[in-house]
């Protein structure tokens, strides 16, 4: 009733957890049921040991959160070393979050991630990194670069690809297109959208770089918006993303046309969350006379 298909991988359900919000997966052990989940989308994995950007770096809001982590992470040697066997132990599919500052960096560590021993079933590509051969452009907002990193990512795995696309672009479409074009088994949509705050006792920003990613209830509709117009241009599956925060939310981004989808920021104060709308879901169809979650993928119709 609730199992979905991204490419050759079948997933028991179609809720996952997004990057970074349940950290490497063991972060949740005693308080949440990973195993209840469709998939674990771990932290973003970068070639080096990055420590993130200095101290305040997430700020909640009145609907969501600011965050500008900056990409912290043990690196990829370390990840394969104290992560993987945890990871390889749960009985959900694991997709990898994979970040990098040139093609080069993205591609050696998917060397090291295809040699390890891991039993993760495909990798999600952070594409809101600085290219740092082009001058500081995210490849995320350019379609050839898209493309291009899609296709030599492609060419080194059998695994799932899929492109995490940024909101904070022109056209979204084009670079969802590009993804295709490349080869991505699927794309994912939205990453945060740019959001900034102002402490008026200090009259400094609430975070460290000023700028960071805004998340949770408050870009909801946007994200839908985005699912709307991406699944309506690509033939891969969307897997949505973006303040999702309840059962009906879930329906919602499925109705838009998303084949599954990501809880992010509710993770943090309600961390069971994904297993209580798996069962939830479940009911839903039940009362709706509907024999599987796929036939409800992108119903919604314009007036």
């Amino acid at each position: 009733m609730l199992n979905v298909k991204i490419g050759k991988i079948g997933f028991d359900n179609p809720i996952m957890v997004a990057s970074g919000t349940y950290g490497y997966g063991n972060e949740v052990m005693g308080i949440a049921n990973v195993n209840g989940l469709g998939g674990i989308v771990t932290k973003s994995v970068t070639l080096n040991p990055r420590e993130g950007n200095p101290p305040p770096r997430i700020h909640e809001t009145s609907s969501g959160m600011l965050n500008s982590i900056g990409l912290a992470n043990v690196g990829v040697d370390s990840y394969i070393k104290d992560k993987l066997p945890y990871l390889n132990e749960l009985n959900t599919k694991i997709i990898i979050n994979i970040a990098g500052s040139s093609i080069d960096e993205y591609i050696t560590v998917l060397e090291k991630l295809e040699e390890s021993e891991g039993r993760h079933v495909g990798y999600e590509i952070n594409i809101s990194c600085p290219n740092v051969k082009k001058g500081g452009m995210e490849f995320g907002v350019d379609p050839q670069m898209t493309e291009k990193l899609t296709a030599e990512i492609r060419s080194m795995t059998q695994k799932l690809v899929i492109m995490k696309l940024s909101p904070n672009v022109t056209s979204i479409v084009d670079i969802a297109k590009a993804a295709e074009i490349g080869g991505a088994d699927a794309v994912s949509a939205i990453n945060t959208v740019v959001g900034s705050g102002i402490d008026i006792k200090s009259r400094k920003p609430v975070i460290h770089t000023t700028f960071g990613g805004l998340s949770g209830p408050a870009i909801k509709p946007i994200a839908i918006a985005n699912v709307l117009k991406v699944s309506r241009s690509v033939i891969i599956p969307v897997i949505g993303i973006g303040g999702i925060s309840c059962t009906n939310d879930v329906i919602e981004f499925i109705m838009a046309g998303a084949a599954m989808v990501q809880l992010g920021t509710i993770n943090y104060t309600h961390p069971n969350l994904g297993e209580s709308i798996v069962n939830e879901i479940t009911a839903w169809l039940h009362h709706a006379n509907l024999n599987h979650i796929v036939d409800i993928i992108g119903v919604a119709e314009d007036f």
